[in-house]
């Protein structure tokens, strides 16, 4: 049967006057799949990243980016910026999965035995997308700027701190929130994400060959490739308006205006730079994570029953 947290059945509880433990115990689970992703997929997340903002000028692919960041840099280099997602990507995610966990829980109220269908993930993960959204960006406006310093010429910033502080002292607040607009597209798609890994876990779940503890691992791993597959161009949007320099006038003023320029300069091509390591990261890196948001809400569950 499917991992509790994706069941089709959500537990009803009484009403005491207090915040039902299921709405808070996603938050926590939450917690731990940040920082299961932050270790497992940094050092891909950072070739990603630079593949998509310079690759076409400054590496051949993303072997040829693995091996002159090492080279020139370390292999500290491929973790630069994850001071951010340190604790940025365990705030996130337990702001996405406590949001989906409580978008879950509203869609099947008032009856709490209600059974949710793959329509309904899937509307729990746009809403949950679009919540995170607005956390996510300053976090990754912060690392995705402090992954492209490659080098002391190109170093602006000491850090994450005084990155922010010159992205707030040069735009005001509203630098911590560049590329807002493709965020939130990008992470729209996390209906894709969930609806998929209902989808894939009930297909899973009735196997005969599949044991019930590894359903939750290899269902967001391939969850996870199919949002990639469809979102990525969204995400390239995204981190060519995050990284983009702090000079007038802005070379991407508008998503459209990244959408266009991107398509005229590099063709389709250009939507799809850095995808290879941002395929191989998906799977092991998503699907621990769900692994270990599932193994943590089941903990939860059964501290709190």
């Amino acid at each position: 049967m499917p991992p509790p947290s994706s069941d089709a059945q959500i537990a009803p509880t009484k009403s005491t006057g207090t915040i039902a433990p299921e709405r808070y115990i996603g938050f926590a689970a939450g917690l731990a799949s940040g920082a299961t992703k932050l270790i497992v997929g940094h050092p891909f997340d950072t070739v990603k990243v630079r593949l998509q903002t310079d690759g076409s000028s400054r590496f051949r692919g993303p072997l040829d980016c693995l091996r002159s960041t090492i080279r020139r840099e370390g292999f500290r280099a491929l973790y630069k910026g994850a001071t951010p997602p340190l604790f940025g990507w365990a705030l996130m995610d337990s702001v996405q999965m406590g949001s989906l966990n409580n978008f879950r829980l509203w869609i099947a109220d008032p009856d709490p035995l209600t059974t949710l269908t793959t329509r309904h993930h899937a509307l729990a993960g746009l809403g949950a997308g679009i919540v995170v959204s607005f956390v996510a960006c300053p976090v990754e406006v912060l690392k995705a700027r402090l992954q492209v310093q490659y080098d002391a010429e190109t170093k602006l910033y000491k850090g994450p701190v005084d990155c922010a502080r010159q992205l707030v002292r040069n735009n005001g607040i509203r630098g911590l929130y560049k590329g807002l607009s493709a965020c939130l597209l990008f992470r729209s798609f996390f209906w894709v994400l969930w609806g998929s890994y209902d989808l894939y876990t009930n297909a899973f779940a009735n196997s005969k060959f599949m044991p019930a503890v590894a359903v939750p691992f290899f269902a967001g791993g391939c969850a996870a490739t199919t949002f990639w597959a469809i979102s990525f161009p969204a995400d390239v949007m995204k981190q060519r308006m995050m990284t983009q320099p702090d000079t007038y006038p802005r070379k991407y003023p508008s998503l459209a205006s990244c959408i266009a320029q991107t398509w005229r300069g590099e063709g389709w091509r250009g939507f799809y730079r850095g995808f290879v390591p941002c395929f191989l990261r998906s799977f092991p890196t998503n699907g621990a994570a769900i692994f270990v948001f599932e193994g943590a809400m089941r903990l939860g569950k059964r501290l709190v029953d």
